[in-house]
């Protein structure tokens, strides 16, 4: 089976595993990734990235001249693209951009020019309902009518395409998964010195941005309520919420119970995960946000949850978005924005260690069966060997 996979996501080489390992799964299987040559990340990262070409043989990436450098959804590809398309004659094509992505159709139109008759299959992780207008409501509309097969990224996401009118083969699987072999439990006694935890400290954790809709505010009034218990935050990440936070433990004179830290790679994230009791992920749908088709955000996957599963570190979560299914039965889950619920989930872990360690373990099995980047390729290659027949 010959597969195209094209995404900006895989200018990254640690984002890649998932596709490595398809590409193990069969003696038949040849993996090409396409990328832009040059994109600029934005955020943290505002620096022009420049792709290399790989070639471990049934896998290969492939950089490719490309038009625009920093917007997803514009994102297309030079003439190299056709003369790759020609020789390599793709079983399979993906394009990891969305349902409205302009390199979609171009792929769309490829395929069709050039007589390849490969599936036309989109990954996409937009979960919030939507109105178009024209002209994109034309280009959705064409992109849909020629697809194959699609790999949403979260329930909702699936929903909503069938709102949108697609009636054909729709997966749901995340678009990358976790490396076992770096999250994975494991005890870190040098980390817990130097940040000063003491082991009757029940550590809650949280990873990521530091901004409103990640529902850190409703944490911290969570944490409010539980003055007489030996409770620690963790908070690792950064983002423009930070002084408020920083206000609120000065208000409350928690300074010695809360832990910034940034600018850790993610390699290194493992090691601060593994000092958990909890790790907690409180997203908040919001509508503030606004783009030229959409209003609105909610929580797409939330990836730090089966890295924190695979490390067997117990989970509660919000009702946001995809928490819910990906926690499943295996951690706490309550509604979003509701502080005296979140406490509740907080007091029962720290009152039961038992239901914590069956929660915990019963994560890690659902991250080693379903979420490593094997697990996800299995899956992905099933899906695609259905729309062939």
């Amino acid at each position: 089976m010959k597969i195209v996979v094209a995404s900006h996501t895989y200018i990254v080489d640690l984002n890649r595993e998932k596709l490595r390992e398809l590409a193990k799964l069969a003696p038949d299987i040849e993996v090409t990734v396409v990328v832009p040559k040059r994109w600029k990340p934005g955020g943290v990262q505002n620096r022009v990235v420049e792709s290399e070409p790989v070639d471990e043989g049934s896998f290969r990436v492939v950089p490719l001249s490309n038009f625009s450098q920093n917007q997803q959804g514009l994102l297309t590809f030079g003439w190299d693209l056709v003369d790759l398309l020609r020789q390599f004659r793709p079983q399979i094509i993906q394009v990891e951009q969305g349902a409205k992505a302009l390199g979609y159709a171009q792929t769309i139109t490829l395929n069709n020019g050039l007589g390849l008759k490969a599936k036309n299959v989109f990954f996409t992780w937009w979960n919030v309902p939507y109105t178009l207008k024209f002209p994109v409501s034309l280009l959705e509309q064409y992109n849909l009518s020629h697809t194959d097969g699609i790999v949403a990224g979260n329930q909702d996401g699936a929903e909503i395409l069938r709102d949108r009118g697609y009636n054909g083969p729709i997966t749901v699987l995340p678009q990358l998964g976790v490396d076992e072999t770096l999250f994975r439990p494991q005890e870190v006694p040098e980390l817990r010195q130097k940040l000063g935890l003491e082991p009757t400290d029940f550590v809650v954790g949280f990873v990521g941005r530091f901004v409103e809709e990640k529902g850190l505010l409703t944490l911290c009034k969570a944490l409010e309520g539980l003055r007489d218990r030996p409770w620690k935050w963790l908070l690792l990440g950064r983002g423009p919420l930070k002084e408020s936070l920083e206000g609120w433990v000065k208000e409350n004179q928690f300074e010695d119970r809360v832990i910034f830290v940034e600018s850790v790679p993610h390699d290194e994230v493992y090691r601060y995960i593994n000092l958990l009791n909890t790790l907690v992920l409180p997203s908040e749908t919001t509508y503030k946000f606004k783009t030229l088709s959409s209003v609105g955000w909610k929580e797409q996957f939330g990836h730090v949850l089966i890295e924190a599963m695979a490390c067997r570190v117990p989970l509660i979560g919000s009702d946001s978005g995809e928490i819910p299914y990906v926690i499943d039965e295996t951690g706490l889950v309550f509604p979003e924005g509701k502080a005296e619920k979140l406490r509740d989930c907080l007091v029962t872990l720290m009152d039961d260690p038992e239901l914590a360690q069956q929660k915990a373990q019963q994560g890690f099995d659902r991250a080693m069966k379903r979420y490593t980047n094997r697990a996800i390729a299995q899956q992905q290659l099933d899906f695609y060997q259905q729309l062939l027949g």
